[in-house]
């Protein structure tokens, strides 16, 4: 199911007995064995497992610390922290950005908005290539500063441009990103193998068009359009733009990537991975949810600027 990130692609949550690999793994094992989730498969087959779990549910569960294993609590820990230091070098890059607007140069600067990019695809690709033989906190750590640095230039540009438009971007990321949450954990929506073959199938054909789309941008083919590409020419469905439409079928395709994400975290804990894991775990939402924010924010900068 790491097919969509590739931050999951680690045997930790892929591999049930990927456990036994690791040091103490037989022993983390059989103590994470008597969690909730567990033990909630066993509940009712006698009266003798069932009074079993209770004595277990009165006794207070091993954590991440004592376990040296992954678990849900410590990794939402982690995502919290990772976003934390993108807040803050957010406000760094949206402060740098626009520092150089002055009536003479009303133009916002990009420099921050290319450093940030380019260091955080960097160290993004060093993470991902590296973490199948050891997880580094700093380099995530890092990953997440120069994401933030992108992530506040290029919000500042667009806010620039279309006032307001950072504040709706998001709430309708939050929003997003909640209702996905409460339907995974209500079990309302799972990941499927079927899903995620035309999950990806899409994830191609939307690369395919990206690369088009900036191919005839960069040459100014006149079939590109205004600034946004393909994505500016209205489509036949009442004049909205394809980028639009496009769009939305992009955020569709985020949001279940972050359901793949919580799946992929989910079966890291269930396969008892080291706790470091849960930082990788941290990682791969932060990118998700940073491609979804960045996705609605050019929906609605596509669409006022067609207004």
């Amino acid at each position: 199911m790491a097919l969509n990130n590739p931050a999951f692609n680690n045997p930790a949550f892929q591999d049930p007995k990927a456990v036994q690999t690791y040091p103490g793994g037989s022993q983390a094992a059989s103590l994470g064995g008597q969690t909730q989730f567990t033990t909630a498969q066993r509940a009712g087959t006698d009266a003798a497992a069932q009074a079993q779990l209770e004595g277990m549910y009165a006794a207070p569960s091993a954590g991440a610390v004592e376990t040296g294993r992954m678990s849900y609590e410590d990794t939402i820990w982690k995502t919290v922290g990772l976003f934390a230091i993108l807040l803050v070098t957010a406000a760094v890059g949206w402060v740098w950005t626009m520092a150089g607007v002055t009536p003479t140069n009303p133009e916002p600067s990009i420099l921050p908005w290319m450093i940030g990019a380019l260091g955080g695809f960097v160290l993004a690709m060093v993470v991902i290539f590296t973490s199948r033989k050891k997880i580094r906190p700093a380099l995530i750590f890092a990953y997440a500063a120069f994401e933030g640095l992108f992530v506040g230039a290029i919000s500042a540009f667009f806010e620039f441009l279309w006032p307001g438009i950072v504040v709706q971007a998001t709430l309708a990321t939050l929003a997003v990103v909640g209702v996905t949450l409460a339907l995974f954990a209500s079990g309302k929506i799972r990941a499927s193998k079927r899903a995620t073959k035309v999950f990806m199938i899409a994830m191609v054909g939307y690369l395919v068009f990206s690369l088009v789309n900036i191919f005839l941008m960069l040459f100014n083919v006149p079939i590109a359009g205004g600034a946004f590409g393909l994505g500016s020419n209205p489509s036949p469905l009442f004049g909205i733009p394809w980028g639009v439409l496009i769009g939305v079928f992009v955020v569709i395709m985020a949001a279940y990537s972050l359901v793949l994400d919580f799946d992929n975290i989910q079966q890291g804990v269930r396969n008892g991975a080291p706790r470091q894991f849960g930082w990788l775990g941290a990682f791969g939402i932060m990118v998700t949810v940073v491609w979804l924010y960045l996705e609605i924010l050019r929906i609605l900068a596509i669409a006022r600027g067609n207004n």
